[in-house]
């Protein structure tokens, strides 16, 4: 079975961090966020996958680097210029990476949603396309997909009132398709499969088949942390918690922690970093390399790699501090303050 990644994107919702590393590339809790989508897509029969890149390209493939010889083989396609989430595809297809039929999937999610019974539903039903649905507690934040009974897709509607929600099922990002589904698409050309070529397939053969479990989208700082929480909490299928012996915190290798320093069972703190005496890590997760000074508290937070915070500083809540910035000491950063990567505040 083939899947495509879609990893184009330059992840804007999750500056400063992007600004130096993609965000599949970004660590979440204690490898790159990309190898958790690899293993989930291995769980489910995936012996190829073609990952579609285009910013951070080179530092995508690096960080996967060392891990070749576990789950399913990877090759890359990457983009010139941004190509929407439908052109990749195109250009994928007209290079000759793609099979008859693939999954194509969002490259930032993490989840444990069943990808075996959304291809059974695909075969079975004879579509052309087939998106996977799961239910969500606000829908208006995602836009409906409307079904009829069997699953054909009747109709998409973004951000509706709330008198016209009628249904919890958004399109989760995972779909599988028929390679003659590109035609569709010019090539060379920036094209957005969910509004350009989805509604043109509702009436011609677009089917949605829900999937319960654990499904996230990781794109903001908020649901960033929550995924880590979630990871180390066991509430979606990963190796992690298994590796730990229970629940976090997870500390890299070679962390120094201070006396009487205090790290929160929610926390990642990576490999390299210091924590000095008597500083506090609460609910923050703390790239590799990174330094906090004695009697200073980072609070529901997150720091990028080398970040360096001066004795006594005060980081949080909501704060996202680029790779490489410096807090002097005794400074106090205001609630959700983000600074830019090498930024120096006093």
């Amino acid at each position: 079975m083939q899947a495509v990644i879609l990893a184009g994107g330059e992840g804007t919702r999750l500056r400063p961090l992007t600004l130096t590393i993609p965000k599949p590339a970004i660590q979440l809790v204690d490898r790159p966020f990309l190898r958790y989508m690899l293993d989930w897509l291995a769980r489910h029969g995936v012996d190829d996958v073609v990952i579609a890149s285009g910013f951070g390209a080179e530092a995508l493939e690096g960080a996967l680097e060392g891990e070749a010889g576990a789950g399913p083989a990877i090759s890359y396609v990457q983009e010139s210029e941004p190509l929407g989430t439908g052109g990749p595809l195109r250009l994928a297809a007209d290079e000759g990476m793609l099979d008859e039929r693939f999954l194509v999937l969002n490259g930032d999610i993490l989840a444990d949603l069943d990808l075996g019974a959304l291809m059974r539903a695909h075969v079975e039903s004879g579509a052309v396309a087939t998106l996977a649905l799961h239910p969500v507690d606000d829908p208006s934040a995602y836009g409906l997909v409307r079904t009829k009974m069997g699953g054909e897709v009747a109709e998409f509607l973004e951000k509706p009132d709330p008198g016209e929600v009628d249904t919890n099922e958004i399109s989760a990002g995972a779909y599988v398709i028929e390679r003659r589904v590109l035609d569709l698409i010019p090539a060379g050309g920036m094209v957005s499969i969910e509004r350009e070529v989805f509604p043109r397939l509702v009436g011609n053969g677009l089917y949605g088949h829900a999937l319960d479990g654990y499904w996230m989208d990781i794109g903001t700082p908020e649901r960033y942390l929550q995924a880590s929480w979630d990871i180390l909490e066991g509430r979606v299928r990963t190796e992690v918690p298994d590796r730990l012996g229970g629940a976090g915190p997870w500390l890299g290798a070679d962390v120094t922690i201070g006396v009487q320093a205090s790290i929160d069972a929610r926390a990642v703190v990576a490999t390299g970093s210091e924590v000095g005496d008597a500083a506090s890590i609460l609910s923050s997760v703390v790239l590799a390399g990174s330094r906090i000074g004695p009697g200073a508290v980072v609070s529901d937070s997150i720091l990028a790699p080398g970040v360096r915070i001066g004795e006594g500083a005060s980081i949080g809540p909501d704060a996202v501090i680029g790779e490489g910035a410096r807090v002097e000491a005794g400074t106090e950063l205001e609630a959700g303050a983000r600074l830019a990567p090498g930024e120096l505040v006093s």
